[in-house]
Order: C-alpha cells, then structure tokens, then sequence
C-alpha cells in the first residue's frame, strides 16, 4: 500500500501550501451560503459535498443531513457536528442512499480528476440524486483564466463554460444555469474580503474580475 501513503502524503502537502487554512476562505462562503446557495437548499433537505476541503461550504449549509466527501484524511476535523464526514474517492458514491441527495456540490474539484474519474461521478449521481435533485459546480474557467490555470500544479483536466456544459449534456445531464463568470479566481488581491464587497459583487451584473464559473445541472430523465 506505498502508493497510498504517498498519495496521502501529497494530500498532505497540498493543504499546508498550496491551499492553507486561510480565514477569509470561511468569510467568502458564508455570504455564498446565505444570500446565493440557500436559495437552492430547504431546510429538509440533504447535501452532498463532494471534494470538501475545509468544509467551508458544508459547515454553513442550513440542511437536515449534509455529507461531505474528500480523498483527504485530514479533512474530517474541519467539520461542525451533525455533519456526515467520509474519507474516500470522491468517484466511489456507493455508500449514498438511491435517491436521497437533493443537493449535490463540488467546488474547484472537477479540474483536478480525470475526465474518466469525472464522468464515473456522474454516472454514480444519477443513482443518489432525488428526482429534482441538482448537481451544482464551481470551478475555473480556463476561458478566463487560462494564463493562471496550470499555476496549481494539481490542475490535470481543463473545462471552459462551454466544455463542462458539452462534457455534461454527453453524459445524461440537462444544464439548467450556466455563468461563465461566477467569482474571481482567487482570494489574493488587493480588495479586502469583505461581506458587503462580496455581496455587492453577487448582485453586479459586471463580473470583469470573473474568472470561476457556476454551473447547475440535473440527470435528464
């Protein structure tokens, strides 16, 4: 089992630099959580978190069951309480109910798999998404930010706004939203993040600093 301790150990590396626990991250997805994301989510419903991370999304969804899934087995003690947290392939959903997930998300996740790993995901969400169940992604752009794109090393699969939707659409999915500039790239500029600078830049319809892009879609049945 070396090649898994070294693939931990890569995990391991990648969030003590290239993505360190940083406080604004959870500044950032608490005003997505309630004045974007909420809107798609009922109280009642269950979410599930594919490539969790810091839990950041996860830890302020107002949902009655939320699972988060990551290969990284230190992301479980990010987690708030009541949140179902489970260490594994993001591409392995067997241990999902049929038919119980309403709200399914994977945030800058889809880049970092291979179109083959991608397209089994899918596959899997078709079995675990309710009937009006959604599949919600963000991610880079590469139409936008094709110069910063590969500065993550980790990066393997390029989608723009139109290949993701094409990428979708081929394995059984109808988009229902597509914004080709959602968010900027990037927590690293000048401008503080803040609540009320997010909020505004919610409600912009000028997003010239967008570089990450919203997409919602749902098996088409």
């Amino acid at each position: 089992m070396l090649w898994l301790a070294r693939e931990m150990n890569e995990l391991e590396g990648y969030f003590q630099t290239r993505l360190a626990p940083d406080l604004r991250r959870e500044v950032l997805w608490r005003v997505l959580c309630r004045h974007h994301f909420s809107r798609f989510i009922a109280a009642t419903d269950c979410v599930l978190e594919l490539g969790a991370g810091y839990g950041d999304f996860i830890n302020e969804v107002d949902a009655k069951r939320k699972i988060a899934v990551d290969a990284w087995d230190g992301f479980t003690r990010y987690l708030r309480p009541g949140i179902e947290g489970r260490v594994g392939d993001v591409a392995d959903l067997s241990f999902v109910s049929s038919s119980s997930v309403n709200f399914a998300f994977a945030s800058n996740l889809f880049e970092h798999i291979t179109q083959e790993d991608f397209a089994s995901v899918l596959s899997q969400l078709k079995r675990v998404l309710a009937k009006d169940g959604t599949l919600n992604i963000l991610q880079p752009n590469y139409y936008y930010c094709y110069q910063e794109y590969f500065d993550d090393y980790t990066h393997r699969t390029v989608y723009s706004h139109r290949s993701i939707c094409d990428f979708l659409e081929a394995h059984g999915y109808r988009v229902i939203d597509c914004r080709p500039r959602f968010l900027p790239l990037t927590l690293h500029s000048r401008l503080p993040v803040s609540p009320l600078l997010i909020r505004l830049y919610l409600l912009s319809p000028w997003k010239l600093m967008g570089k990450q892009m919203f997409v919602r879609a749902r098996p088409d049945r």
